[in-house]
């Protein structure tokens, strides 16, 4: 919890003179997408509320904003936790990516598209696999659908798939080998990114349907394996 707690102060800056509830709901969501808090961690007031500088109640109406999102759960005198996602969770996030994610591949005009930020994932997700660093390469990953969103230029959508992929950082905390869960998908962004450069945007998003269907197999595999290992 140092470290986590160490990179909250880091994010105090970001709060400036107009601190408010969301605004820390923003960083806090930032940090569970990002990894730093796991599923069933308990997320002190006292040590939270002390890293950004902020008051109990600024914090805990942060924690009601990221509770409706499903991203915590308040348990009756035991405080709050990161959320724990359940095989239906995850059938659920997939569904709305699918929706959602392939709906703007599917909407976007007529090329060039503007692609910079998408190929900088890529790129991330390249280093990351060259250095080994598996939760890293993870985070790319979710990097890149979320510019791959960012392309329909709707800040509604956009808020949306924000509390979707932090929920999807969850789900990926429970895989036992992250790299064998992300490392094939690096390829596939590749993939999907050319096919944008090329304009042809009927077969990006049918390589992103069959990417979403095969990672969400995975996923719910490793589950399933685990609640059978727990019981």
């Amino acid at each position: 919890m140092a470290e986590q707690l160490a990179g909250l102060a880091d994010d105090r800056a970001l709060l400036g003179r107009t601190s408010t509830a969301e605004r820390v709901a923003d960083i806090l969501r930032s940090r569970i997408a990002e990894g730093y808090f796991p599923p069933g961690t308990r997320l002190s007031e006292d040590s939270i509320g002390g890293a950004l500088g902020v008051s109990r109640n600024t914090l805990r109406e942060a924690f009601r904003l990221l509770t409706h999102e499903r991203l915590l759960v308040h348990e009756l005198n035991r405080g709050v936790f990161v959320r724990v996602l359940t095989v239906e969770d995850v059938e659920d996030i997939y569904r709305t990516r699918a929706l959602v994610e392939c709906a703007v591949v599917r909407g976007l005009g007529e090329p060039p598209y503007a692609l910079d930020s998408l190929a900088a994932a890529v790129t991330e997700g390249q280093v990351a696999s060259v250095q080994q660093d598996w939760k890293g390469l993870g985070t790319a990953n979710i990097h890149f659908h979320r510019e791959l969103v960012a392309l329909a230029g709707s800040e509604r959508t956009d808020e949306l798939m924000r509390s979707v992929f932090a929920e999807l950082r969850l789900a990926f905390h429970v895989v036992d080998d992250p790299r064998r869960l992300h490392e094939p998908y690096l390829s596939r962004n590749q993939q999907i990114l050319q096919a944008l450069q090329a304009g042809d945007k009927a077969d990006a998003e049918n390589l992103l349907s069959v990417y979403l269907d095969n990672s969400l197999a995975r996923v719910v595999e490793v589950y399933r394996r685990r609640v059978g290992d727990e019981g």
